[in-house]
């Protein structure tokens, strides 16, 4: 199942936004004319030695604060997965893409609190060249996420292609 399959099967209200690929989140947020804030992207991290797996949501923008994460689960050891990880989480995902529905490839879910400042999140869908639009609260129902501020305050994220979200899964 997809995220479209799936927000249709919730019965959610969503739009996408069809887009050319970009090479990072900041050029997807200008093409899709959407400030990089408002652009969601998010990030695979393994905790207790990968016996269990977080997905980070937070603003393209932004970097994270593992520290603030290891904070959140109780002083777990957090390191952020590998490609290989994310692959093997996520095998029916375009390469690079992960969704933000953690629940939905047996991870939990964390959200930066700023996020919960904007109506809509947006976040790459199935693949590199489509952007969804699904209003956060929708989002939060759906997904239950711990909502927490974890990125690094005044941080701009690195430059390349790592920072997209959203994939298709089993």
């Amino acid at each position: 199942m997809n995220i479209k399959q799936y927000l249709d099967e919730q019965r959610v209200d969503y739009k996408v936004y069809p887009h050319r690929e970009e090479t990072d989140a900041s050029r997807t947020a200008a093409a899709l004319h959407v400030p990089g804030r408002n652009l969601a992207k998010t990030v695979l991290l393994r905790a207790d030695r990968g016996f269990r797996y977080i997905v980070a949501v937070l603003p393209a923008t932004a970097r994270l604060d593992l520290n603030r994460v290891r904070e959140a689960f109780g002083g777990a050891e957090i390191r952020l997965a590998t490609e290989l990880e994310v692959t093997e989480r996520s095998p029916r995902c375009e390469a690079g893409t992960l969704t933000p529905f953690g629940s939905q490839i047996q991870a939990e879910t964390i959200a930066d609190a700023s996020l919960a400042e904007h109506a809509d999140l947006f976040f790459i869908g199935d693949c590199h060249r489509e952007c969804i639009r699904l209003n956060f609260r929708d989002f939060c129902r759906l997904e239950h996420p711990l909502v927490l501020p974890i990125a690094q305050v005044g941080a701009s994220p690195p430059a390349g292609p790592r920072a997209s979200a959203g994939c298709s899964w089993n």
